[in-house]
């Protein structure tokens, strides 16, 4: 843990010693007058040193995906390293580095030119010192495998024997260079490259956040209120600074509203080791005073959810006039009105490692150690909890046993801190114990979703409503937002892709009584679910073939007008990232071969059935089809899943394979297990026991992934398989038992059959 960091002064020291750094900035390369080392930003990305060995810094963090390797890659590939000579630093968090929060699927996509840029920049500096050397035109010279080639003389020098020169010559703009073409990749999209620390993490020696050891290191576990926002009225701390092992009891105090990254308040019980400090929090008595929330009733809320979102909303898109068809169909034999609700409940995200974190005050500095996902918002939230600037907040990112959305919330950084400074500067790691991390989380929104159609004699529909209701994940930062935000409706419901006339979609009101937070593929997951099961409601309601149909759907290749819609993209321009349904239909059709869909009949044995669903998430195309077996007494099996994504260009496919196969299992367990409910304001599960996953005998067993080649731009892939999963394997059931699945968990439903 006490691996240095290149600094601003070690960069200026180890230049007068011959090593070349290159940086980039998120608008291009830097300009440095010729001698003149001030101009090279501090947002250092590439670094070669005398020994030629070259360290690349990776910004974002590791937990799973392949990022803290995927990224480098690119790099390397453009500067035509030998990946046997890069080295990898971590980053601490610091603004210089861009965003550093590693979810939303955006790490590949926002920063790929990025690192062909400082790629590219050091081989065109390397390239100009060996033509320099040689006497020969820069035009003349490329490099591979680590040195400059000049293949006319059959001349070569490695990359440790220019690292002086190059230093001294000035950085090229953007327009002095261009990108390698995809035939000269080594790495990137054709070679497995095995994923940083694989051998440190096999083996049980790599530094997760609940690893992190400082010299007189206490540690620490919170008791935090039962119901959200319930305040402390009183506490007493004698039994439990009796346990063998404690050595204080603190008061953290309640968050003010809106709560955001703030730590939750309680009362920390501080020992030697984490199993005296959760004894010792077993001997508390708290008392804990009434709260706006102690009310809240899952299956209460359910009905006000479901009663709201059969109510007109606030409209996010519309096309035609939906409502004046659903009036003419009301009279009209001719055309039918079908409808139906959709309904998900609250999700943990329940990484394996649970929060935690390490943090040591000294005076008016922080630093920490943490399992996180944004070292930016853990700088943000020590710094407001201590009342320092976040300068003074140094944030070392470990790996992340797992995280889907949860370690981007740094609430738990904070309490470390606090607790340090409390502790008078003795560093302070802070564990949330499974029951923590599920009680008192940021919880995945509940959601209902309310479908109605006006269908004709042919069962195509001819006008298209949905509304959404769920309390909004931005209630976390502003206690008077009621409404979902355009992020959250735009990811996956405004940007419906079928090919319909009359096409309407509003969002409706709800109000938040826990933590919300974002989960893996957010509001995709129930958006999804909604749209591509009524869709498959539709085509089994006109007994028409449900790949036939969802094509239809689809329509003609085209490019979604999505003009003057706030947040249908994530963020990304439409000419860059169109809408193209082609594309859509292509990982569809190419779904359907791969399972043999094509085969597909209706004379499958009772309690076999199949079912597909496709979806554009993340700016990436994705088609499931999901095979199950469902036997007499309702025992669920499902022995396959075939997924195609198309992600534009792939750095390591492999890596894509994996979380695609990882989505898979992670949807599973939402689909058929996850729920998380409240009772008297209390959540009522409290660990695997109760919030289940899947496991080896339930889980999907075998996962056929597909990937689409391409040299688009390239777009997400960590979220993007979760969204078609539930609504293909519900569609699934349902072809093998008439049963049709609305509401999640699927284990709630019976589903046997005779």
């Amino acid at each position: 843990m006490n691996k240095p960091v290149l600094t601003r002064r070690a960069f200026l020291g180890g230049l007068a010693a011959g090593t070349l750094v290159v940086a980039c900035r998120s608008s291009g390369p830097p300009k440095m007058a010729k001698g003149d080392t001030t101009e090279f930003s501090p947002d250092i990305f590439l670094t070669i040193a005398p020994d030629g060995t070259v360290t690349i810094v990776t910004h974002r963090s590791e937990m799973g995906t392949g990022v803290r390797t995927a990224l480098p890659m690119v790099v390397a590939d453009e500067l035509g390293a030998d990946w046997d000579r890069v080295s990898l630093e971590q980053a601490i968090g610091d603004e210089r580095y861009g965003s550093q929060n590693t979810d939303g699927s955006r790490s590949v996509r926002r920063f790929y030119e990025r690192m062909q840029v400082a790629g590219a920049t050091a081989r065109t500096m390397l390239e100009r010192a060996a033509a320099k050397q040689w006497g020969v035109e820069p035009k003349e010279c490329t490099t591979r495998d680590h040195a400059v080639l000049h293949s006319a003389s059959n001349r070569s020098l490695d990359f440790k024997d220019l690292v002086a020169s190059a230093a001294t010559l000035d950085v090229p703009t953007r327009e002095e260079f261009e990108f390698r073409p995809s035939s000269e990749y080594r790495y990137i999209g054709k070679k497995d490259v095995p994923m940083a620390d694989l051998d440190a993490i096999i083996t049980g020696k790599a530094i997760y956040g609940i690893d992190v050891r400082r010299e007189g290191m206490l540690y620490a576990v919170v008791a935090r209120s039962p119901v959200h926002a319930a305040p402390l009225e009183s506490f007493d701390s004698e039994d439990a600074k009796a346990v063998p092992g404690v050595v204080d009891v603190v008061e953290i105090p309640a968050f003010k509203p809106p709560h955001a990254f703030q730590p939750l308040g309680g009362v920390a019980v501080l020992a030697n080791s984490t199993a005296a400090a959760i004894r010792g929090r077993r001997a508390l008595k708290i008392v804990w005073g009434k709260s706006a929330n102690d009310s809240y009733d899952s299956e209460v809320y359910h009905k006000e959810l479901v009663k709201s979102s059969h109510e007109r909303g606030k409209l996010f898109r519309n096309v035609g006039d939906v409502y004046t068809e659903f009036q003419y169909a009301a009279g009209d034999p001719d055309f039918d009105i079908v409808e139906a609700d959709y309904y998900v409940p609250h999700h943990a995200q329940a990484p394996m490692e649970p929060p935690c974190a390490a943090a040591q005050v000294q005076g008016n500095t922080c630093e920490a150690w943490a399992a996180t996902q944004n070292p930016q918002a853990s700088q943000g939230a020590v710094a407001q909890a201590l009342g320092i600037e976040e300068k003074d907040v140094t944030v070392n990112v470990t790996l992340l046993g797992g995280g889907f959305g949860r370690k981007s919330k740094p609430d738990y950084v904070a309490e470390a801190a606090v607790l340090s400074r409390a502790m008078g500067g003795r560093p302070v790691h802070v564990t949330w114990t499974r029951e923590d991390d599920i009680q008192h989380g940021y919880y995945h929104t509940v959601a209902n979703v309310h479908m109605r159609a006006v269908v004709d004699s042919q069962g195509s529909p001819r006008a298209w409503l949905q509304r959404s209701a769920f309390p909004s994940l931005f209630s976390t930062f502003d206690v008077d937002q009621k409404y979902g935000s355009d992020l959250e409706v735009g990811l996956g419901f405004t940007d419906v892709p079928w090919n319909v006339k009359h096409l309407r979609v509003e969002n409706c009101r709800a109000d938040s009584h826990v933590r919300i937070g974002w989960l893996r593929s957010v509001s995709h997951i129930y958006h999804a679910l909604a749209i591509c099961s009524f869709a498959d409601e539709l085509a089994h309601r006109a007994k028409r073939e449900p790949l036939e149909y969802l094509l239809e759907l689809i329509g003609p290749d085209r490019l979604l007008d999505l003009e003057g819609l706030e947040y249908p993209n994530h963020k990304e321009p439409l000419d860059r990232y169109p809408f193209d349904t082609a594309r859509l239909r292509d990982v569809t059709e190419r779904v359907a071969k791969l399972s043999t869909w094509r085969d597909y009949n209706k004379d499958l044995p009772r309690g076999e059935g199949w079912g597909i669903a496709c979806h554009r998430c993340f700016l990436s195309y994705v088609a499931s089809v999901v095979k199950v077996e469902v036997s007499k007494d309702g025992e669920l099996r499902i022995p396959k899943v075939y997924t195609v994504i198309d992600a534009g260009r792939v750095i390591q496919p492999d890596y894509v394979r994996n979380q695609m196969e990882g989505a898979t299992a992670f949807a599973a367990s939402l689909a058929v297990h996850g729920e998380i409910t409240a009772k008297n304001g209390s959540i009522v599960q409290s660990n695997f026991d109760d919030y289940e996953v899947s496991r080896m005998s339930d889980a999907p067993r075998e996962v056929e992934v597909e990937i689409v080649k391409s040299d688009g731009l390239p777009a997400g892939v960590g979220e993007v398989g979760v969204p078609p999963f539930a609504p293909a394997l519900c569609n699934a059931i349902f072809a093998a038992t008439g049963k049709r699945i609305r509401r999640l968990p699927i284990k709630q439903h019976d589903l046997s059959w005779s």
